[in-house]
């Protein structure tokens, strides 16, 4: 069935050929919202080229520029580009299930309300929550973060309560002033954050080839000394600790990728969103290999994992591989070059949890799953009473400036370690559960907007690898036991699934069997959400045409 044929369809079912008219949809239940088109205020305001931007910059960021030196650090050259290979495919999957998802659904609420409506309204209810507190609670964090790479030019501690002031109240504006504004600041540091990786790639391939002042060849000497792989010092056995060494970056290369699923949460609020979301996750796969894979590739060649240098963690520009090398070749204005543009990256991220969280939040009130007052729009379109509960987060940042609050902070923000494996599991379960759905009423997975080829079986990576991931995470505890430690690893486990338990009891939600499954109440036409295609008029819109 096509989009054109779901467009003109009823409600209740379709047509098969030779057949009369039967219903293929169980009419959805009142109590669990699921029919709140009515209700839904956002404005379509994001344009082509904000979403491709925003689908770029959701696969670059710290974790690329500081976070691959400890992951080098941990497994080696080999242990970190086979873990970020194995993670880019996770993240891959699961953005191709969000997609497919979206491009059938593109509405308020995203993967909590499709995990509502295909899985369980408890399942929705908790992963929306948990991922409401994942993104709050990570804002602040990224502004400290941002704080921290200012120390880079200035080491007064007393300015930082300024600085953390002021990235506040710009990232809270920002947002308050409408998705245009967060469209066009993303658009922005999208555009910074492209200019940095390419320059890095291609400087540190010049270096590496002994194009530096310095005129060194590196070449591929740190593969082979002091080695490939790295030891992660917990067992005696050499192969074994070396696993245990990729285990650890494993995890941690998880965390680089996660806030790829923005591009989807950003749907409601995008012009021609099936059309455009489309476009933009065919192009994430080239992406993750040519800036992630290609990245770690290069800072394998350039830094060997025992470097001290490593070790240091500053949290500015001279932890990073990138700056190490350039340092180690001699050329000295890199390192401000490149902390400029992770404090951009920084402030990116804040900006971008903040969207996420704010719209999380208005999608779980549409449905009855967060008090009322938050759906709340202005007459731009704009889920003013939920950005503004989203930005109320921003200022917890100032307790990383106290020293007494940063012991609270910091444990608040471990709550978060795995708060994004268990969206990205959510959204395959729901995934397989959609496709179940869509097979049992005869319905092809082909007249979506977008279909891989690879589904289910992408979806069945996704899960696999997101639980074990959700289990891994901190098991370094488990060889030097630590109470702390082993609680902030693993508390958002129980908090998960209390949220679900209390949910299931109280409202006694029911698991929906693939018959049940309601594919169109309060969806939006094709016609509703797409305009007619114009073709570029001249040259420089058919290179814009390319790139966007």
């Amino acid at each position: 069935m096509s989009l054109e044929k779901r467009s003109s369809i009823s409600d209740h079912g379709f047509l098969e050929k030779g057949e009369a008219e039967k219903p293929r949809v169980v009419t959805s239940d009142d109590k669990y919202r699921f029919d709140a088109h009515d209700l839904d205020r956002v404005q379509r305001r994001l344009k082509q080229r904000h979403i491709q931007m925003i689908a770029i910059a959701g696969t670059i960021g710290t974790g690329l520029f500081l976070g691959s030196g400890s992951a080098l650090q941990g497994a080696g050259p080999a242990g970190a580009l086979i873990a970020y290979l194995l993670i880019g495919s996770v993240a891959y999957a699961t953005l191709c299930s969000i997609s497919e998802l979206t491009t059938w659904a593109p509405i308020s609420g995203t993967f909590p309300h499709f995990a509502t409506r295909w899985v369980d309204p408890a399942l929705g209810f908790a992963v929306g929550w948990n991922y409401f507190y994942t993104n709050a609670i990570t804002i602040p964090t990224e502004i400290s973060a941002a704080t921290v790479l200012l120390t880079f030019w200035d080491r007064d501690t007393n300015h930082a309560a300024i600085y953390t002031a002021v990235m506040c109240v710009c990232i809270c504006a920002i947002n308050i002033f409408g998705v245009r504004w967060f469209g066009e600041s993303e658009f922005v540091f999208a555009i910074i954050k492209l200019i940095l990786i390419i320059a890095l790639l291609l400087s540190g391939l010049i270096v590496d080839l002994g194009g530096g002042p310095n005129g060194e060849r590196i070449g591929f000497r740190f593969w082979n000394h002091p080695g490939a792989f790295n030891r992660a010092g917990l067992v005696t056995n050499l192969n074994t600790d070396r696993f245990l060494a990729w285990l650890g970056v494993l995890v941690q290369a998880g965390f680089s990728f996660q806030g790829m699923e923005l591009v989807a949460i950003a749907a409601s609020e995008t012009e021609n969103p099936r059309r455009n979301i489309t476009k933009a996750v065919r192009r994430v796969f080239w992406r993750i290999i040519i800036f992630y894979v290609l990245g770690i590739i290069m800072i394998g060649m350039l830094v060997a994992y025992n470097d001290e240098a490593l070790l240091r963690d500053t949290g500015t520009a001279a932890q990073s591989p990138f700056v190490i090398a350039m340092d180690r070749a001699g050329v000295k204005i890199f390192p401000h070059f490149i902390n400029a543009c992770i404090f951009t990256s920084a402030f990116s991220s804040g900006n971008s949890f903040l969207f996420s969280a704010s719209r999380v939040l208005y999608g779980l009130s549409l449905r009855g799953q967060a008090p009322k007052y938050l759906t709340y729009c202005t007459k731009k379109g704009l889920p003013l009473a939920a950005v503004l509960t989203a930005s109320a987060f921003a200022f917890l940042s100032f307790m990383s400036v106290s020293n007494g609050a940063a012991t609270v902070f910091h444990w608040l923000v471990s709550l978060t370690t795995v708060g994004g494996f268990l969206g990205w599991f959510a959204i395959n379960l729901t995934y397989a559960r959609f496709y179940a759905g869509l097979n049992e009423q005869g319905i092809d997975p082909n007249s979506n907007a977008y279909h891989s080829s690879l589904q289910p079986y992408l979806s069945y990576w996704g899960i696999f690898w997101t639980i074990l991931l959700i289990l891994t995470n901190g098991f370094e505890v488990f060889f030097e036991w630590d109470v702390a430690e082993f609680l902030t690893s693993y508390i958002s486990i129980p908090i998960f699934v209390t949220l679900f338990v209390i949910y299931k009891v109280s409202k006694r939600s029911k698991f929906w069997r693939a018959s049940e499954m309601d594919f169109y109440t309060g969806i939006p036409t094709l016609e509703e959400t797409e305009s007619p295609l114009i073709p570029p008029r001249n040259f420089l819109e058919k290179v814009a045409g390319v790139i966007f």
